[in-house]
């Protein structure tokens, strides 16, 4: 069966008050000593009536506590207020810091030749000098940022002329190997038939006048034969 839950506000019955009072006391302060016994932590309970009569409960010496109490207050409240030898230390410190801040933006100033009216002959003499010497650094060390881009340059330039060598040789020996296959073809083998006929076709086809008419006509139907063109 659900327990019914009582409602949390002052109990009006005095009877059922401090019935209430001293099983609630009982309880807490058997929860209490179940913490100290379970956690193994120092507990201590104080609790006074409505009458002004005090109950306490402590897991150990309950004045021991109370002075662990006491000593834990005020070391939070040192430490909530910084002690005045801190302030001191740290106002001084800002002013410090306040015053080489204000000291490194006149030096800058200065070397930017702003604000230069307050300045004695020597101070200026002091930042010339500091001025040509920053300077010449800048420049050395514009010249190495100089001289390593060239480097780099004519190395490239260097890996460029040798890969357009290469290149040029390949272009050349593809030529060259063109070139031989061009000469070997069997074109120069093929007989110029159409020019005219061969020596051996005028030797063959050929008769004079003073002979026979049959050994022309032997030599017409030799060339026709051959495949030779024939004058008649």
């Amino acid at each position: 069966m659900v327990r019914e839950r009582i409602e949390i506000k002052k109990i009006d019955n005095a009877t059922s008050r401090q019935v209430t009072f001293s099983k609630r006391r009982r309880g807490l302060f058997k929860k209490a000593q179940e913490l100290s016994i379970l956690c193994d932590a120092d507990v201590a309970c104080i609790v006074f009536s409505s009458t002004g009569k005090l109950f306490q409960y402590s897991s150990s010496s309950m004045d021991s506590i109370l002075e662990r109490q006491k000593l834990h207050s005020k070391n939070l409240k040192k430490m909530e207020q910084p002690s005045l030898k801190l302030q001191l230390v740290e106002n001084s410190n800002y002013t410090r810091l306040n015053e080489e801040i204000a000291q490194k933006t006149n030096q800058l100033r200065h070397m930017r030749g702003e604000e230069l009216n307050g300045l004695s002959l020597e101070e200026l003499q002091d930042l010339e000098k500091t001025l040509e010497f920053g300077l010449t650094q800048v420049m050395e060390k514009k010249a190495e940022k100089i001289m390593t881009q060239i480097n780099v340059l004519q190395q490239k330039s260097a890996e460029l002329t040798e890969e357009n060598e290469q290149l040029r040789q390949r272009v050349q020996e593809v030529q060259e190997v063109s070139g031989n296959k061009e000469q070997t073809t069997p074109e120069s083998k093929i007989t110029n038939y159409e020019d005219g006929p061969s020596s051996e076709s005028v030797s063959t086809s050929g008769c004079s006048s003073s002979g026979p008419s049959q050994d022309c006509d032997d030599s017409s139907d030799t060339s026709l034969k051959l495949g030779l063109p024939y004058y008649g």
